[in-house]
């Protein structure tokens, strides 16, 4: 045994067959002289020797050597263990980032109660969360409630009064639901407070909303970033233009809603009421069926409820707020705003395209129009690319990445590779259409395809690595069965699939070779195991899988 030069300290062994024994068992030689040997005597009286009686060398050196070699793998595990808890360590803080899943799930914990406002889960509308620090939040009827991921346990309550209304809150498996505070509304009819809840359940001092300022500004919703927005139609009525918009009874519409008024968003200072920023979005002409009155939320700026001779409603707008971008729709309306107030996406025509914040602080903005294409921006707004198809991020990451994005769905059939700054990386050619971006983990992206299976991807190159068919894995077929969520630990990536039957499943994969870790289907056991038939909204929270249905919430371990 040497250290070798330039190596830090590292040690070499070798093994050779020793000549004076069996010439197929290898023993270990120092490369050094034997010190102990240096007067040319031979073995010592007190060293070890051979079952003949004789000082044995071989003996005399393997007994240290062997010391050595305990303690050299002991530092080696010991070394990969420090890696695997910064690995998991790393995943509580990556979105879909869990801390092990190299092992089939069971329940560790469950919480039982209603998770939304009573009157949402009525609707069918339960299941909104947020993540606030590290614990789940939850509106439970007139209470915000945050559990701990952990244990399921409740690590804060605060009431909120009559007829709530908290966000930005997304729902489970479904939206980017982090959030750095809430604003939570409440109060009968136009005499509405607000507060702002931030981690650890701190809550802000109260502030009445003045009926002044709705009628003013437009009715009041939960914003992100610690805001109240407000928003309502503006310019003179007569500025509508019905134009050829028409629709059937059945609620089928044709024909564009040539003209009608702008949009004014506002957002103001929860706390103080101050106004933070202001943008007015302008109407453009819209296909009728962006103007269905079925589109009409809490936020609808429009005085009718119903329109029986048409349902056409040129005034119906929506929101879908997150934690980092307003998504405004409707009829002539289709933008986006960042907290700041940065308005987007006024390139797509209503309905037809969308605005996406990006991991990486930027945001895609995807148009169908004739070709589908996307434009990729910075985080301050700039325009950065244009590429063709729609380009993706993958819905998890291990975070070691500088953030790729795939660009599927353009006339070539080409999938290509950008960088998030749109920076060109590779191109291939696709196998199928309708492909989703699954996953970018240990150098490798996974990608599924039109047909039902998953391909991994060498991130640097694009070649395909392995390939797993989900169908053949699940027994169903190709054309109903679809990952819908995914997760990763670092290493394994972990799919909930299902299929047009209803059932669903979870599928393990190893990140760099496309093997099978472990799968759950069929009948859930009674152990507490999961298996088919599980509710699919399922979250990662401090690096923990919980499953949310509007009746509770379980642990997952």
């Amino acid at each position: 045994m040497v250290r070798e030069p330039g190596d830090g300290g590292r040690l070499v062994f070798d093994l050779v067959d020793d000549d004076a024994g069996d010439p197929a068992t290898p023993s270990v030689r120092a490369r050094a002289a034997d010190p102990a040997d240096a007067d040319g005597d031979g073995p010592g009286p007190d060293e070890p020797r051979s079952p003949s009686g004789r000082p044995d060398r071989r003996l005399r050196v393997l007994g240290p050597v062997a010391a050595v070699l305990a303690v050299v793998l002991g530092t080696g595990l010991a070394v990969e263990g420090a890696r695997d808890e910064a690995r998991m360590e790393r995943m509580r803080d990556v979105h879909g980032g869990v801390a092990d899943v190299s092992a089939p799930l069971t329940q560790t914990w469950r919480w039982e109660g209603l998770v939304g406002a009573r009157e949402a889960v009525d609707e069918g509308r339960g299941s909104e969360v947020a993540v606030l620090g590290d614990v789940l939040v939850f509106q439970s009827d007139r209470e915000l409630v945050g559990l701990s991921p952990e244990t399921g346990e409740e690590a804060w309550t605060v009431p909120l009064g009559a007829d709530p209304d908290c966000g930005p809150l997304g729902a489970a498996g479904w939206s980017r639901i982090a959030t750095a505070s809430l604003v939570c509304l409440a109060g009968p009819g136009e005499d509405r407070t607000v507060v702002v809840v931030g981690p650890g359940g701190q809550v802000s001092a109260p502030r009445d909303l003045a009926p002044e300022d709705t009628e003013r500004y437009g009715p009041p919703r939960p914003g992100p970033d610690g805001a109240v927005l407000r928003a309502r139609r503006t310019g003179p009525e007569s500025a509508v233009d019905r134009g050829d918009a028409r629709c059937t009874d059945t609620g089928e519409c044709e024909g564009t809603v040539e003209a009608g008024q702008d949009l004014a968003v506002r957002a103001e200072d929860a706390v103080t009421g101050a106004e933070r920023w202001s943008v007015e979005i302008p109407f453009r002409a819209t296909r009728a069926d962006q103007c269905n009155n079925w589109l009409g939320t809490s936020w609808d700026g429009s005085p009718n409820a119903v329109d029986l001779g048409q349902m056409i409603d040129p005034g119906v707008f929506g929101a879908r707020v997150d934690p980092d971008l307003v998504q405004l729709y409707g009829c002539g309306i289709e933008s986006a705003v960042t907290p700041d107030g940065e308005q987007l996406g006024t390139g797509a025509q209503p309905g037809r395209g969308g605005v996406d914040i990006l991991s990486t602080g930027g945001f895609a903005e995807v148009m169908f129009d004739d070709e589908v294409r996307t434009v990729l921006y910075a985080a301050d707004g700039r325009v950065v690319a244009d590429v063709p198809g729609y380009a993706l991020e993958p819905a998890v990451s291990d975070g070691s990445g500088s953030g790729t994005l795939l660009a599927m769905g353009s006339a070539d059939a080409v999938l290509r590779a950008y960088d998030a700054d749109g920076t060109f990386r590779w191109r291939t050619v696709t196998r199928a259409g309708g492909q989703r971006f699954l996953a970018e983990v240990a150098g490798t992206m996974l990608v599924m395809t039109g047909v039902g299976d998953v391909r991994g991807l060498d991130a640097a190159t694009g070649e395909t690595l392995w390939r797993w068919d989900g169908t053949e894995a699940t027994g169903g077929y190709s054309e109903d069965h679809y990952v819908s969520q995914t997760f990763t630990d670092g290493e394994s990536v972990l799919l909930v699939t299902e299929n047009g039957s209803g059932g669903t499943g979870l599928v393990a994969l190893d990140a760099a070779s496309g093997d099978v870790v472990w799968e759950q289907h069929g009948e859930a056991t009674q152990d507490g195991g999961l298996a088919q038939g599980f509710d699919t909204s399922l979250v990662a929270v401090d690096g923990r899988l919980l499953e949310v249905t509007p009746s509770g919430v379980r642990g997952l371990g």
